[in-house]
Order: structure tokens, then sequence, then C-alpha cells
């Protein structure tokens, strides 16, 4: 959902406008994308990072 098209029932004003502290608190939340914060590129690259350590762990007691 986006809020290009969404009217503040504060201001009466779209809320991309952000001109109310409702309209601004509302836009963030919208845009507030991902996992605690996290981007959702940053947690593919961590997952394939942890991917990565946890085939080099596995590769290191096999091999030992």
């Amino acid at each position: 959902m986006s809020c290009e098209h969404l009217v503040c029932a504060q201001c009466a004003h779209p809320v991309i406008e952000g001109r109310c502290p409702l309209c601004r608190a509302n836009r963030e939340r919208m845009h507030n994308h991902g996992f605690a914060g996290l981007s959702p590129a940053l947690i593919g690259l961590l997952l394939v990072a942890l991917l990565l350590l946890t085939l080099a762990a596995e590769h290191l007691l096999l091999g030992a």
C-alpha cells in the first residue's frame, strides 16, 4: 500500500505531504520496510553471509 493517495483524517491533506504530526508518523510507518529497521537488501545479504559461514564451518568440521 502507498500513502500517495491517502488523505489524513486530522488535517484533510494528502499523507504524502506530511503537513501534520499524524501525517508524518503514518508516512514513516508506511515507508518503514524490512525487519527491525533493516532494509530487505541488507537482510538478504546477512542471510547469504550466514549461509557461507555455515558452509565454511561444515567444511572445516568434515575435513578435520
